[in-house]
């Protein structure tokens, strides 16, 4: 909590939350018909004075809150959450709730008063409403809202009282300071810098040893059944929808991407545009003699330092539109290429000036720009979509299974055989319709699923959602010494040379011990020196695993570590401190740490102590209700 509330009230939901979901859609497995126990006096989950927290809300919230959960405990969809736990989160989810009516309580007894215009400032910086020109419409503001069933009274009243909350909380986190002292034990800690000299031994600088008899590669064979062996292969259908499937199948009439064009003229039809060196005077005969330095090829930089004290500016791709004296535009875009022209009288003085590229103009008609603005639409809108889609394809789930997957919602499906690599028995490839962290998730579920099993809709990465069903297991089989001949002498090959590497790397190290250093143990040209790296300032060129264990490691001692294709030896040459207080940097970004730990820790403690003056009323009963409807049930009293 001590940082959390910041995140969710202060760190501007509306830019970076309220696209991903603030629009009190129903994010999880469904919204259902909303909440089934409305009408039974139950609908106040909590009551804080005479304000009232409701059920619906309550439901809201927490089931924003499942994904999250699911992840976090390891289970497949939000079904699978133990009550105890979903009965947990419900009150974590009511106390949100409840901190928030208590924040924006304080603003309204504290007599804070939002303008209007801070307000449409606001709505007019969310990316969500921006057109493919980045600035505000209407149109695509309109649609978001009503894509999330809101309404604009209702959105406007969030941000209302989102920026409320921000008059509360910022005061209140401005009293938080840092301890120079704490600032500068932290800064020498992680300051502390160990400089080394070290070896890398890679196993492929050992040739693999002559060809073995077939009795040694029996033997390898006998001894490492498990390395020659065919994969388990899973046969599965898939189901994956996400912004990217849902894009592909959003059409828009081209009413409204001509309108958008019509919108986006300025963008699409482009005047001739010229890159422009200018210098302003404010007195004539000076500008003709500065105009006569840089005919006689005086270079910018000269021109620079010689009318210092007077304005020049260098401009690319200028209009007409953009010069404030139509003097100078006209003069400028009359003017050739590398002709130093001037002085020319303007508002503000004289100005001589260069022309140093023409752009011609480009008109790009309503065909031309159609796909680009449809893609942009379809890229803008997919995100919002995804929640409602994603409910409507885990009812389709819920109902049919994989077997009556729509085509009209965006979701992909597929089929086929696999591997737990994600390859075909060709070696290929599986053709899924995910990549990334998506498809990886996917074939991990694959192959953590019984066969059989009823699939779920689980949420992905990236605001993506899918399913799996296994349809058949073939397992993992042993390949006899003939089909695995090849493999094996591969396998041998390379273990004798991580052997011999191993050696080499081991009397390295010994002799390191004794002489005082692998720099002294070893005349190799690869031995790197001098390199140095501290907990503030690692070194890539040094295993992570190394530096950790060299960093508690004194000056003149040595480690051997082991990575994929080599063997390191290292040894701590110089262990020193840098002072602290001379780092401006580093104290300036640690006291910067602290001050924000400190805020948070500060409006936690205010929030906690508006909710001890102003105690909330929690409806028991309510809240059980919430929980039973998701399906969480047993005793919620507490």
């Amino acid at each position: 909590m001590l940082s959390s509330l910041r995140r969710i009230f202060v760190e501007s939901w509306l830019g970076r939350v309220m696209v991903i979901g603030v629009f009190l859609a129903f994010i999880g497995f469904g919204a259902g018909n909303i909440i089934n126990f409305m009408g039974t006096g139950n609908d106040v989950a909590a009551k804080i004075g005479s304000d009232e927290i409701t059920t619906m809300s309550l439901d809201e919230q927490l089931r924003k809150s499942l994904p999250d959960i699911t992840k976090r405990i390891g289970v497949s969809n939000p079904a699978q959450i133990p009550p105890y736990v979903g009965q947990q989160a419900a009150y974590q989810s009511l106390n949100q709730l409840i901190q928030r009516q208590e924040l924006i309580l304080a603003s309204q007894h504290s007599d804070i008063r939002v303008p209007d215009s801070a307000i449409r400032d606001e709505v007019f910086s969310v990316p969500a409403f921006h057109n493919a020109a980045g600035t505000f419409d209407r149109t695509l503001f309109n649609a978001v809202l009503s894509s999330n069933n809101m309404t604009e009274q209702g959105f406007l009243k969030l941000v209302h009282n989102d920026l409320a909350i921000r008059a509360v909380l910022q005061p209140v986190e401005l009293g938080a300071g840092s301890s120079s002292t704490v600032a500068r034990y932290l800064a020498d800690y992680g300051l502390q810098t160990r400089v080394v000299d070290f070896l890398r031994i890679p196993f492929s600088d050992f040739q693999p040893p002559a060809q073995p008899s077939e009795a040694v590669l029996h033997r390898y064979y006998s001894n490492h059944p498990w390395l020659f062996q065919l994969p388990e292969y899973r046969h599965a259908r898939i189901v994956v929808i996400s912004p990217e499937t849902i894009a592909k199948s959003i059409t828009v009439e081209d009413k409204l991407l001509q309108r958008a064009y019509d919108g986006q003229k300025s963008h699409y039809n482009v005047p001739e545009t010229r890159d422009v060196q200018i210098i302003t005077l404010n007195n004539q005969d000076e500008a003709a003699k500065l105009a006569a330095m840089w005919k006689n090829g005086t270079d910018w930089v000269g021109m620079q330092a010689a009318s210092k004290g007077s304005a020049s500016v260098e401009m690319s791709g200028i209009r007409p539109s953009a010069i404030p004296s139509e003097a100078l535009a006209s003069a400028i875009f009359a003017s050739p290429v590398s002709q130093i022209d001037g002085p020319v009288k303007t508002e503000a003085g004289w100005a001589i000036f260069r022309v140093l590229k023409i752009i011609p103009p480009k008109n790009t008609s309503f065909e031309q720009a159609r796909a680009e603005i449809l893609e942009q639409y379809r890229t803008a809108k997919a995100p919002q979509l995804i929640s409602e889609r994603s409910r409507q394809l885990q009812d389709v789930i819920a109902s049919n299974g994989l077997d009556t997957i729509p085509s009209d919602i965006g979701a992909v499906a597929a089929a086929g055989s696999l591997d737990a690599q994600g390859n075909t028995q060709d070696k290929e490839p599986a053709p899924l319709p995910a990549s990334g962290k998506l498809r990886a998730a996917i074939i991990q579920k694959i192959f953590s699923v019984k066969k059989g099993e009823q699939p779920n809709l689980i949420e992905g990465p990236d605001n993506s959602w899918y399913a799996v069903q296994v349809d058949e297991v073939t397992p993992a089989r042993p390949r006899t010494f003939e089909q695995a001949r090849q493999d094996v002498l591969s396998a041998w090959q390379s273990d004798m040379m991580r052997q011999a590497a191993n050696k080499h790397a081991t009397d390295v190290y010994l002799a390191a011990q004794q002489k005082g250093g692998v720099s002294a143990a070893s005349d190799s040209p690869s031995v790197v020196k001098n390199a140095s790296f501290s907990r503030s300032a690692p070194n890539s060129a040094i295993p992570q695993d190394l530096m950790a264990l060299l960093m508690h490691m004194k000056a003149g001692q040595s480690a051997m570590t082991e990575n994929d294709d080599s063997f390191i030896i290292a040894t701590v040459t110089k262990v020193y401190q840098p002072q602290s207080d001379k780092n401006v940097v580093a104290m300036q970004n640690i006291r910067q740490s602290l001050a924000r730990s400190n805020a948070d820790d500060l409006a936690s403690s205010y929030v906690n102590a508006l909710v001890k003056k102003s105690p909330p009323q929690i409806n028991n009963q309510a809240v059980a209700a919430v929980i039973n409807a998701l399906g969480f049930g047993g005793n919620t009293q507490r």
